[in-house]
């Protein structure tokens, strides 16, 4: 008598189809058809879908706008499997998701990356509309973007931007610099000193750079930011979560480890020393404010897994907008030399070349600012802001809009739509001051008739806007001011290629810098001393 062994990765195979093939019937007998008309959108399979059409078409922003170009629409209504996916490209209809129908399109949708790094929910960007989240989100604009504590940590924004300076002044010349680390390292420096109140995790860079815990801790906030929002599958089949499809589940936990590993540490000592050793004279960093909020009962407001998770919100949030539009702004300037020449020349009549631009200068740099702008409308570092969960039954543009549907307002596609934009393909700051007095001051980061996206806005509106305006600007002008900028000898040409993944530039941009002001106006590197730098090293945990 022979036994037939049947091979293990077979069998899995098997429980898995006949799990699929069971949910996916479950999900058809259960399907709602809508009660209205939906917006138009391609031809999908019963039950799953254009969930197929997702999957085989990467990066599926590019299918995504080319299915509404070859439409002809602005609003377009895709199904994977149970979830109705809601596009938009127009700016009439964006203002009517961001400011009509806000409250109604104000929640968030559950996916396994979201959930892990938020610890359960338990912060501002991924977490549903409730009372939790309005407590959280009237937290971070009263207490911690506050003009108050902004003006507080002036000076460690001022002491990175001083550092980035010298330590581009200090790289070896001649020879290209690699903008992308620059820019990362002034973004995660600024990060480090205003949330945590100092520059390393561990060993000092001391020629103003990023060390090594650093680079790590950097790259798994990119790895996460690449996990979110990114159309995987489980996204839109949650029963498929723990089969590691597409090894997503894997990354998301690596990269949430990193920064635990890095973060932890800092945390759990700063609240033993203010809950346990009486704290410190006054709140010197973000960190500080969470731990010291306190609720009506005078307990403390977050737990130590809502500090983590609020610590991790901001650790992505600072980096990606500011070193993705610093980069694509000089890779334009670079290939538009006139551009470039009006920018430095603005710094030279603004501020001179006799001290280093300031954060108060920001106002008067209406020129540089509308670079920052047309980089943002062309380049900007996602395709689609953070989808937007329709709490209720509402309608877009006339059509309806069920109940649990996500609403994706394309950054890309708003900078990008000829209807708004002339020449929309084009480099051309001066639109941004179309209308604008000459030497006003009036020219900002923001966009509110949603001709296109820099930060979100209504009640999921980004809270760091002003941060975010003041790191962008600084870290362009600081960079214009100090340096020549000009292309590799090999090179005649910045190529203009969007990464896969994501629309960063698809090769880190070299370059080569001269100073152009006095040596004795690069400061000297500051880090700080390892006994302020690593308090925790002796501590132990209760």
């Amino acid at each position: 008598m022979s036994m037939t062994i049947i091979n293990p990765s077979s069998f899995t195979l098997v429980i898995f189809s006949f799990t699929l093939v069971l949910a996916l019937a479950m999900l058809s007998l259960i399907a709602k058809k809508p009660k209205g008309q939906l917006p138009p959108g391609p031809r999908g399979w019963p039950i799953i879908g254009n969930l197929f059409h997702m999957i085989m078409n990467r990066p599926v922003h590019v299918w995504i706008h080319r299915c509404m170009e070859d439409m002809q629409t602005e609003i377009a209504c895709f199904r994977f499997a149970r979830v109705r996916v809601i596009t938009v490209t127009s700016s009439e209809i964006a203002r009517e998701v961001l400011r009509e129908k806000d409250e109604a399109l104000a929640d968030r949708s559950e996916s396994y990356s979201s959930n892990l790094i938020s610890h359960g929910y338990k912060e501002i960007v991924f977490s549903s509309y409730g009372e939790n989240w309005k407590l959280m989100k009237k937290m971070m604009t009263t207490k911690l973007m506050s003009p108050t504590t902004l003006n507080k940590t002036l000076g460690d924004r001022t002491l990175e931007a001083d550092n980035i300076v010298t330590y581009v002044f200090n790289l070896p010349r001649p020879g290209s610099i690699n903008v992308r680390d620059v820019a990362l390292t002034y973004c995660h420096a600024v990060m480090m000193r205003m949330m945590f109140g100092q520059r390393h995790f561990d060993v000092a860079a001391e020629d103003g750079g990023l060390g090594p815990k650093e680079k790590e801790h950097m790259d798994a906030i990119y790895q996460a930011l690449d996990c979110f929002f990114c159309f995987n599958v489980t996204d839109y089949l949650p029963f498929l979560r723990g089969w590691n499809i597409d090894n997503e589940e894997e990354e998301v936990r690596e990269a949430v480890d990193i920064l635990n590993r890095c973060n932890d540490p800092i945390i759990h000592e700063r609240m033993h020393l203010w809950r346990n050793k009486g704290g410190k004279e006054t709140e010197e960093d973000w960190l500080d404010i969470l731990i010291t909020l306190k609720d009506d009962q005078g307990m403390p407001l977050f737990t130590f897994d809502e500090i983590r998770a609020q610590c991790k919100d901001i650790n992505v949030a600072s980096i990606d907008n500011t070193m993705n539009n610093v980069e694509w702004t000089i890779a334009e300037m670079l290939n538009n030399p006139g551009i470039l020449e009006k920018a430095t020349n603005e710094l030279d009549v603004v501020v001179g070349k006799d001290r280093l631009v300031q954060e108060s200068d920001i106002l008067q740099l209406n020129y540089i600012k509308a670079c920052s702008r047309e980089s943002f409308r062309l380049h900007p570092a996602n395709a689609f802001m953070p989808p937007h969960g329709a709490r209720q039954d509402t309608t877009l543009a006339g059509y309806f809009v069920p109940k649990g549907s996500q609403i994706l307002v394309s950054r890309l596609g708003l900078g990008r739509n000829p209807n708004i934009w002339d020449e929309p393909n084009v480099f051309k700051p001066e639109r941004h001051l179309a209308g604008h007095v000459r030497n006003s001051m009036d020219v900002t980061l923001m966009e509110p008739e949603m001709r296109f996206v820099i930060f979100s806005t209504g009640r999921r509106g980004c809270a760091g806007t002003k941060i975010g305006t003041s790191m962008t600007i600084m870290l362009l002008a600081r960079l214009l001011q100090g340096f020549e900028w000009t292309l590799p000898n090999d090179t005649s040409q910045v190529e203009l290629v969007t990464a896969d993944s994501n629309l960063f530039m698809a090769k880190p941009l070299l370059a080569c810098a001269k100073p152009r002001l006095a040596p004795t106006l690069y400061p000297k590197i500051q880090v700080y001393n390892s006994e302020k730098l690593f308090p925790w090293k002796n501590y132990q945990h209760m």
